[in-house]
């Protein structure tokens, strides 16, 4: 159920989309092999779903911000608010240890999803990987784990490419970027 869930909230994204709407696909035509490998992993994070969807979308926004990919915000700030999560958790991503908008759980996965963004980061990875797996299973810690490796992937393929936001976001609250933070 989870994976339809999804896979609808990505369909209404994309419905949402009102201009640059071919540049990703623009350049990634030109590398077929790439377009396929990028959509294959894509479909495969999209069908995984140990780990509750509103956590992986939250990680994957703050992975965003902290990169600063245009598109990445657009569409993840999107996707956030067809997932379930609030203004104040969309807005308040720059201050989560402080903020009372998330859960314990929900701060831990934000630092876990900063800790593998910035380089080099003030957290400490392993610590926050042990706090993580008291409250979640190896499989579910996988999956976040994949999740933000593959958004910072993303992010950075999108900005190296010039890919620009398409307005999905649009009338709806949108995350900012972090700027400074990931080098």
């Amino acid at each position: 159920m989870r994976a339809m869930t999804r896979t609808w909230n990505y369909i209404k994204a994309f419905g949402r989309a009102r201009k640059n709407q071919s540049d990703l696909v623009g350049w990634l035509i030109r590398r077929p092999l790439v377009l396929l490998g990028t959509m294959f992993y894509e479909t495969v994070l999209l069908l995984s779903n140990r780990l509750d969807p509103h956590l992986k979308e939250l990680a994957e926004l703050k992975a965003a911000a902290l990169v600063n990919c245009q598109f990445c915000l657009d569409i993840g700030s999107t996707l956030a608010h067809y997932s379930g999560l609030t203004e104040a958790q969309v807005t308040e991503l720059p201050k989560y240890q402080t903020s009372a908008a998330y859960s314990e759980l929900e701060k831990l996965v934000l630092s876990f999803a900063e800790a593998m963004t910035v380089t080099p980061s003030a957290l400490d990875l392993e610590e926050v990987r042990t706090e993580l797996l008291k409250r979640l299973s190896k499989s579910q810690v996988a999956e976040l784990a994949a999740a933000v490796a593959w958004e910072n992937q993303r992010a950075r393929l999108n900005q190296a490419l010039g890919v620009r936001p398409t307005g999905m976001a649009e009338g709806m609250v949108c995350a900012l970027p972090e700027p400074g933070k990931a080098l």
